[in-house]
């Protein structure tokens, strides 16, 4: 509209708009509109319409002063807005020592962590949860394979540290000049993996990691996502041997052979294989060497559930399924098998923590604990 762009969102019956001439990113002003309503529900409640807007209009121009600068978002942590603008539903008592760091937060845009935090014990807790998605043909050839994997962490640190994380990752260690393979303190030897993306969260040093591979941050206190990442090359954690032989129109021999790929000493979990079937199937006479198995036709498929499977194991699946004889003589698509598992502390793409590093100016001691936890995605493979 006369060369005006409108970009809003919408909470209860009020409109958010924002107005440009430019050629702003757009996700980033959607994400500054949504970052204005998690801040108005913190200061107004949850559920705030426009009569607590008109009643609060000293508040919003506040917020909206401090939030935006010439048109450019600035601050629009929560934390740090509640130390100065004492309106609303989070009115804080604030120290001198709060006010006079509170300079220091804004410019050093440091708002994910205070200062004065102090803990008994000082503990990080590391959590690398990845899922694996894989298409297999009917000859078992590896047609895609994904795996997004997050690194989570949760910091019970003293003070402000500086923390140095490293993982297996293939760039990171030839620069290092280990090359391809490296060994722990433990005499562990990790094998390096080749990532190909990956996403911090915003406490990383993005500088840092582009000119010297490392990643470099300090915390926030608490729970928090430190990264993503995707691997496309990866190890394929259960093969899947399917056999359909149709005798007739009205019998079906089915045989499957599922084996686990992954180290003996681990185990999957919660599994379920999902063997579809023709929609004239009228019962079905199921074999299991392991787990139970039965004909859901809600489903249409023959399900088989896992409660635990060992690595380096097999498996074997059976059945005789009675079909309903036609009129109407419809080709079966043959749907691809599905597979669901767990699999605890096995991190399917190869990616592991080869070390945290917490710098701090007490140098306290740090316990650390990492697990790992690999889930199906899209886990296929075709009849």
């Amino acid at each position: 509209m006369d060369g005006v762009t409108f970009m809003y969102i919408r909470h209860s019956n009020i409109y958010l708009v924002a107005a440009t001439r430019g050629n702003p990113n757009a996700a980033m002003v959607l994400e500054y509109l949504l970052q204005k309503v998690r801040i108005m529900k913190s200061y107004l409640g949850e559920d705030f319409n426009d009569e607590s807007v008109q009643g609060s209009f000293t508040l919003i121009y506040e917020l909206l002063d401090e939030t935006m600068d010439y048109g450019y978002p600035q601050n629009c942590s929560i934390d740090v807005l509640r130390l100065y603008i004492n309106l609303g539903s989070v009115i804080q008592e604030g120290t001198s020592k709060e006010g006079a760091a509170l300079t220091s937060q804004i410019t050093g845009a440091i708002d994910w962590r205070r200062e004065g935090i102090r803990y008994r014990k000082n503990e990080v807790y590391i959590d690398l949860h990845e899922t694996v998605s894989l298409l297999t043909s009917a000859t078992g050839a590896i047609l895609r394979t994904e795996v997004f994997g997050k690194v989570m962490m949760k910091a019970f640190l003293t003070g402000m540290p500086e923390c140095k994380f490293g993982l297996n990752d293939k760039l990171i260690m030839e620069k290092e000049g280990t090359g391809s393979t490296a060994v722990t303190k433990s005499g562990k030897k990790i094998t390096a993996v080749e990532i190909d993306d990956c996403t911090f969260h915003r406490c990383v040093r993005l500088g840092k990691f582009d000119s010297e591979r490392t990643i470099t941050f300090i915390p926030p206190d608490g729970e928090f996502e430190l990264m993503r990442y995707r691997v496309t090359q990866a190890q394929q954690p259960f093969r899947l041997i399917p056999t359909v032989k149709e005798e007739g129109k009205t019998k079906l021999l089915i045989n499957l052979k599922l084996h686990a790929d992954f180290a003996d000493d681990r185990k999957a979990t919660s599994m379920v294989i999902k063997f579809p079937v023709p929609t004239s199937t009228a019962s079905a006479r199921i074999n299991v060497t392991r787990g139970r198995a039965r004909y859901e036709p809600g489903e249409r498929a023959l399900v088989w559930r896992i409660s635990s499977m060992p690595g380096k194991s097999e498996a074997t699946f059976s059945a005789d399924v009675d079909l309903v004889p036609s009129t109407r003589e419809k080709q079966w698509t043959r749907p691809p098998i599905s597979v669901d598992f767990q699999i605890p502390m096995v991190a399917v793409s190869g990616v592991q923590v080869r070390f945290l590093k917490v710098y701090e100016k007490s140098s306290y001691q740090t316990s650390r604990w990492v697990r790992y936890m690999s889930k199906a995605g899209e886990y296929q493979q075709r009849i």
